[in-house]
């Protein structure tokens, strides 16, 4: 029997229902053991502080790759579709004549004077043997395979495409320059690659011939580098294998790997199989130094892979006159060298002077003692001398009485032509100015800057020669506008950034110049990706620098390529 319970209402799970009414229900759950029913409760975690700053690095990371990408596209895209240039024109729309500019090379100092300057002030010729310009801290890479030639060639036209006016380019040989009469007598150099402004050619300016030409000049930019000195020792200029050109690169990469194929042909213990494998660098400046280090990364980084008995008798020499190598470094940064070449077997020959080169070996002096080198290679890197070119400058001016090169003054200005001839580069010797890269680089920078001004001066002078119905108040301002513009042509100034060199083993020493410190850095792998970064900031167009840094990756990745 049911018990009937009161009417009195009571609230069960949260619904107001009578006893009686729910007193079934109330039963059923206490034996089924049913779960109270709570309420759901939400709950909020802290956010991570290390998952915070790694979504907002990944954020910027982002942001940066972004940039990156349109700069690098947008960079790529003006340099392969330069705006259309300016052409020349023989005045000005205002009725003045237009001067004409010629440079002479494509070299350090003419590609940075051109890439500078504003083109439309000028009708600028430039006449070079080459039509590239080539970035020669590299030129001791490409023998071994580390960096592609092609990497490091710019097409000269390429550069000029990029001015913002038009320039005319000659791909010809100046044979002789007539400071009196502002004449250049060129040649065409197509089809003679191998010049490289070296022949001795006589040339009347009076007198023209097949293919020659005379070009009239207003102003003259001598540029034409120098070109390796041998001491007038016998026997170099043969035999020897020198580091200034493309075609000099070519050579010594032939020669090295036919001497590699032909030593391996011959028995162990030949005699002329270790004359093959000696090579031999004489100069122990920053070009001897990188070559023989590449060399010897060569031998121990790839051919010890393919030829790994023959790679224990290659022998590579370095010789140098004076006591130590790398003299423009300070010392200790030397004794690091020094050491470290030793350390990789590199045998350093010093106090070592060369007197003769024969067809298979060197004559030198050793502390008084006579001393007979055999070799399979040499390379030779010791210094410059005039072009040939240089030497006929100089025999016409008076006041050219140093032959180490042509004499110029504080602004540039060629010593007995100061009107009408600037020099920069290799070409040319000032007490102040050593010849680097990194001179003319600055020397070709600051003329730039020097003809612009030179070009508003005469602007202003030929607007008041010609119009003398000129108000009072205009007058006064251009003669205000001539004297800032004349002041505004100062002497040169050089600023020292430093120098580097690479020395093997993927270490590299730098002779710094930061905010007026100095810093003496030598090691590796750090200063290593330093020395590369340097260079490669100091490619003249994106497509080296790409071109550059593939060559770098593939040589790290699959090795240096041995075929010719």
């Amino acid at each position: 029997m049911w018990k009937t319970p009161s009417c009195k209402l009571s609230t069960h799970l949260g619904v107001r229902v009578c006893e009686r009414q729910f007193s079934v229900f109330s039963f059923v759950k206490q034996r089924s053991n049913l779960p109270e029913i709570k309420p759901e409760t939400k709950v909020t975690k802290m956010p991570s502080r290390f998952g915070k700053y790694t979504r907002t690095g990944f954020r910027y990371a982002l942001y940066a790759t972004l940039g990156a990408t349109v700069f690098f596209s947008y960079s790529l895209y003006r340099e392969l579709h330069p705006s259309k240039r300016i052409p020349q024109t023989p005045t000005f729309p205002n009725g003045q004549p237009k001067k004409t500019l010629v440079v002479l090379g494509t070299g350090w100092g003419a590609v940075s004077l051109l890439q500078s300057l504003d083109t439309t002030m000028y009708n600028v010729v430039v006449i070079s043997p080459r039509n590239y310009f080539l970035f020669t801290p590299l030129l001791t890479s490409t023998p071994m395979g580390t960096v592609n030639l092609k990497s490091i060639v710019e097409p000269i036209r390429a550069i000029l495409g990029r001015s913002k006016g038009d320039v005319k380019f000659y791909e010809a040989q100046a044979i002789d320059v007539d400071p009196a009469q502002k004449k250049i007598l060129v040649r065409s150099a197509v089809g003679d690659k191998n010049n490289n402004g070296n022949e001795s050619i006589s040339g009347d300016l009076k007198l023209p011939d097949h293919g020659v030409k005379n070009i009239s000049y207003d102003y003259l930019v001598v540029s034409v580098g120098a070109e390796s000195t041998t001491f007038n020792i016998p026997g170099v200029q043969e035999n020897a294998y020198f580091m200034k050109e493309v075609t000099d690169a070519e050579r010594v990469r032939a020669r090295i790997l036919d001497n590699i194929e032909k030593a391996s042909f011959l028995p162990v213990g030949d005699t002329r199989r270790k004359q093959l494998l000696n090579f031999l660098v004489v100069g122990g400046g920053p070009t001897g130094v990188e070559f023989a280090a590449e060399l010897q990364d060569f031998v121990k980084q790839d051919l010890k892979k393919w030829l790994p008995e023959l790679s224990k008798e290659v022998k590579i020499s370095l010789v140098e006159a004076l006591p130590s190598i790398l003299n423009m470094f300070d010392q200790s940064l030397i004794d690091y060298t020094q050491t470290l070449l030793k350390h990789e077997n590199i045998d350093l020959k010093l106090n070592t002077m060369v007197k003769k080169v024969t067809k298979n070996s060197i004559v030198a002096s050793n502390e008084g003692k006579e001393v007979e080198i055999p070799y399979g290679l040499l390379v030779w890197s010791t210094g410059n001398k005039p072009r040939v070119l240089t030497q006929k400058i100089m025999s016409k001016l008076e006041e050219q009485t140093d032959r180490r090169g042509l004499l110029i003054n504080d602004n540039l200005q060629l010593l007995g032509a100061e009107d009408s001839i600037y020099a920069l580069g290799d070409c040319t010797f000032h007490p102040g100015f050593v010849p680097t890269a990194q001179v003319a680089y600055q020397e070709g920078r600051y003329l730039a800057k020097t003809l612009e001004a030179l070009f508003k001066v005469e602007q202003i002078k030929w607007e008041l020669d010609n119009n003398q119905e000129l108000p009072t108040k205009k007058i006064v301002r251009l003669q205000k506008e001539l004297s800032k513009h004349e002041s505004s042509i100062v002497a040169f100034q050089y600023s020292h950034m430093g120098t580097l060199a690479y020395i093997g083993s993927e270490k590299a020493i730098a002779d710094l110049n930061i905010a007026g410190s100095q810093y003496k850095l030598s090691g590796g792998p750090l200063l290593y990706w330093f020395w590369k970064s340097v260079y490669l900031t100091m490619c003249i167009s994106l497509r080296n620098r790409v071109m550059v840094t593939a060559d770098w990756i593939n040589a790290y990745i699959f090795g240096r390529d041995s075929s010719v």
